[in-house]
């Protein structure tokens, strides 16, 4: 907003102090994408290093990853609720400090499933600081310059997965697997500080009751479709596991909506997703989380067990996706000003699937890098893109009551894709080779073996990027079916 003094245009002291309030609310909440989304990335790099120190087998590969996006997925509604209860503010920086602790015990594990269950409390820390920090940016921000500011938001957790890769390749190779999790100590000590010097106390929403219940029966869902994907890629189909896990989640599904309709305050509120706009904006993040999560991923896997690289090597393989999400996203929040975020969003979600097009046809291990490095780069600009497009698009038309539970459903719901993506690409990927060979993905040292299992590993990694590609178009379609009606 700006005023005419004397023939030229002036800013208003309260509209500047207000974006003086905005840019430090946006670097506090990016700061948190920054801790989570290195935690997230320097892992996926690391894991095969991981998994040799521990000796793990498939499945306790699997849930080293698993257990981390089961809890923060089905945690994120219920601390959008809390947040609303007790105070945004005090529930995010309370995030920050048990991630932070959570953090250091993970690096003082002794064994396989202790460091899984650490990984569920920095779960817990980083539910409450996603469900909150998009909120809290919401509310910083005029609704002019809430594109600008999602665009830096959004573009933070791209500089996290560049830097992620890198540094636990690094860490991987030089200091230990230890220090994967010890460096989110300092850095989870810088945000908490920040913070609390920097935000402000926000207005607390009506004290309405938690859906434990709902919460529950989500999290056991959950918790049998991920076992039935998890044991089907460990062990195999015939594990006695995945009938019992995939008929779990069948009996839950129809249980879940039948609860919800008659809890009073529903941790997944249909009505509050009922329009055509929101809830095809939300298939589109459901589909571009599952074509995107599982990337960085699978193509450090990709290089560590089919080209024998080290896990520092890998993490340079990976960088054009951080690189493409890096520069997209803040270039799309200024252009979002003159371009519609479904615009965004659509250009975004074909982007995503022409990049993950190209590495479906770029698996053989002669291909040259720079080929997969552009499949890479595109699949990166496409994400960065389609998530500020469609984060402004769906904030901008949510309701402003109970923003902080309806923001942690669009989080829930995005989380979810990501779970499932890593689930059903490791799934894909281990169960080409079969459960006898599937170890040796994880620890990355199938391309010691013979060329044969080599072989047989491309043919998954292709089937993988297949799955994804699909996915990424079916993303594109919701996209564009998002468009809001005229009245």
């Amino acid at each position: 907003m700006y005023v005419i003094v004397g023939g030229m245009l002036e800013v208003p002291p309260d509209h500047a102090a207000r974006m003086s309030y905005a840019w430090k609310v946006c670097s506090v909440t990016s700061l948190g994408l920054i801790l989570i989304g290195v935690a997230g990335s320097t892992l996926n790099v690391a894991l095969p290093t991981v998994v040799r120190h521990f000796s793990a087998d498939p499945f306790q590969s699997n849930w080293i990853l698993l257990s981390f996006l089961l809890v923060n997925t089905a945690s994120l509604v219920f601390f959008g609720r809390i947040a609303d209860l007790l105070g945004r503010r005090e529930v995010y920086l309370l995030g920050f400090a048990l991630f932070t602790v959570a953090s250091l015990l993970a690096g003082l594990s002794p064994n396989v499933w202790f460091l899984v269950a650490m990984r569920m409390l920095q779960a817990v820390g980083a539910a409450m600081i996603l469900a909150n920090g998009t909120v809290i940016i919401t509310d910083a921000f005029p609704p002019e310059r809430l594109s600008q500011g999602m665009g830096v938001y959004i573009g933070t957790m791209s500089v996290a997965q560049l830097t992620g890769p890198t540094l636990g390749g690094l860490i991987a190779e030089t200091a230990g697997w230890q220090w994967i999790f010890w460096v989110n100590v300092p850095a989870g000590l810088i945000a908490l500080t920040w913070g609390a010097i920097t935000l402000r106390r926000m207005p607390r929403g009506p004290k309405q009751p938690v859906d434990a219940l709902g919460n529950a029966l989500v999290f056991a869902a959950l918790s049998a479709v991920l076992l039935a994907l998890s044991e089907a890629g460990s062990r195999g189909l015939s594990s006695p596991i995945v009938p019992v896990g995939v008929a779990v989640f069948v009996v839950l599904a129809p249980l879940i909506v039948l609860v919800e309709r008659r809890a009073s305050h529903p941790v997944l509120d249909p009505r509050l997703f009922g329009g055509r706009m929101l809830a095809c904006a939300n298939l589109a993040s459901f589909c571009n989380a599952i074509a995107r999560a599982s990337l960085i991923l699978v193509v450090a896997l990709y290089f560590q067990a089919a080209r024998g690289v080290d896990a520092f090597a890998a993490g340079l393989s990976v960088l054009p996706v951080p690189v493409g999400m890096a520069l997209a996203s803040p270039v799309a929040g200024s252009v979002g000003r003159r371009v519609s975020p479904y615009a965004l969003a659509i250009g975004g979600s074909l982007m995503s699937a022409a990049g993950l097009g190209t590495l479906m046809l770029t698996t053989d291990p002669a291909t040259p890098y720079w080929i997969i490095g552009i499949g890479l780069f595109v699949a990166g600009c496409g994400s960065g893109t389609f998530l500020t497009g469609n984060t402004t698009q769906v904030m901008a038309a949510l309701p402003a009551g109970s923003l902080g539970v309806v923001n942690g459903f669009r989080l829930m719901i995005m989380n979810v894709g990501i779970v499932l993506s890593v689930g059903l690409s490791l799934s894909v990927l281990a169960g080409s080779v079969g459960p006898e060979l599937g170890a040796q993905v994880y620890a990355a040292t199938l391309s010691e073996l013979s060329p044969v299992a080599v072989d047989l590993l491309m043919d998954g990694f292709r089937r993988t990027y297949g799955v994804l590609f699909g996915v990424a178009l079916t993303g594109a379609l919701m996209a564009a079916l998002a468009r809001a009606r005229r009245g």
